[in-house]
């Protein structure tokens, strides 16, 4: 299962808003899948890394199921 909690914990660390990432041009779909670990895009990962200068790693986590 993929996970977006990195992306909260790494936004709170930098002092970001949900909505500064508005304002920055993430939409409110795109963040209301992210808030439920709904599918996105890897160009929205990617938008997201450029727009926090940070890594994949810190946006998303993969955490199996048993």
């Amino acid at each position: 299962m993929i996970s977006y909690n990195p992306l909260w914990d790494t936004m709170k660390k930098q002092g970001v808003s949900t909505y500064w990432l508005l304002k920055q041009g993430i939409d409110r779909k795109t963040l209301n899948n992210l808030k439920h670990n709904k599918n996105t895009t890897l160009l929205t990962m990617e938008k997201l890394c450029k727009i926090l200068n940070c890594n994949i790693s810190d946006l998303v986590e993969f955490i199996e199921r048993e």
